[in-house]
């Protein structure tokens, strides 16, 4: 679908993603779409947002048509503020200057839990996925916002392995374990947009998404959800926001 008026699921997953950032924010960002979005709203709402990469890039301001496929690519670098060592990037997120982590993920649990190691018995995985690099270190010491796919087999009561803590068992067993701060704030799919219950910390739907019902997020997820008492529906994107994710990304490398 290339009219402004239309859009395809990955482009919609992108621009809700963006929506979650605000101005003056921080935002460790993954490669794909959760930096495809941090740019989005850099360039349309939040022009004080600073985007950091694991690979050491501070206030990257990534350039139409070249989107990195790494976030050691030195295309990050261009009018970046400064380049650090990746230790000391990550050092930041222990500091607490860094107000949220975005990532995508292979699984995520009723409780936020990501999995991105492997998939199976861990003694014989099935699949081996990429792991954490610095995923432990996001999900453990910033609020998360994750951008994933949604099918059944990706949203699992629970996820084979924690590579990135969410809220882990549920109530308070994230601050139980020795992480005190961050947390999951919001998972955003195709379907919906998800929170997270403040007492029970299980996963609710805060909004579908247009023409998106409730059986068909339900039917997608393989654990009960939670609906939030005033779900809403998303608005659908404005033109600007198509026009400029198209910009970002003219070759569709993240949102055929």
């Amino acid at each position: 679908m290339t009219e402004a008026h239309s859009y395809t699921a990955s482009e919609m997953l992108a621009i809700l993603s963006a929506r979650q950032l605000r101005d003056g924010q921080v935002v460790f960002a993954g490669i794909g779409v959760p930096l495809l979005a941090a740019t989005l709203a850099q360039r349309t709402r939040c022009p004080a947002l600073t985007i950091l990469f694991e690979g050491g890039v501070i206030g990257a301001f990534v350039e139409p048509g070249k989107l990195p496929p790494s976030t050691n690519d030195q295309r990050c670098t261009k009018r970046a503020n400064m380049v650090l060592g990746s230790a000391d990037v990550l050092l930041l997120l222990q500091r607490g200057y860094v107000d949220v982590g975005f990532m995508g993920g292979a699984q995520i649990d009723q409780y936020g839990n990501l999995n991105s190691s492997f998939i199976g018995d861990p003694a014989k995985p099935k699949t081996r996925l990429p792991g954490t690099g610095g995923g432990n270190d996001i999900s453990s010491l910033t609020n998360m916002i994750v951008a994933m796919k949604h099918e059944k087999r990706r949203f699992v009561e629970n996820v084979d392995f924690i590579t990135s803590p969410g809220f882990i068992r549920g109530g308070d067993t994230r601050r139980e374990s020795g992480l005190p701060a961050g947390g999951m704030f919001r998972v955003i799919t195709e379907l919906a947009v998800f929170g997270f219950d403040d007492t029970s910390k299980r996963m609710k739907v805060l909004a579908l998404n247009p023409g998106v019902s409730r059986e068909e997020v339900q039917d997608n997820t393989g654990f009960t959800l939670q609906f939030d008492d005033r779900t809403e529906v998303t608005p659908p994107p404005t033109e600007h926001e198509l026009q400029t994710l198209r910009l970002l990304d003219p070759e569709r490398l993240f949102t055929a």
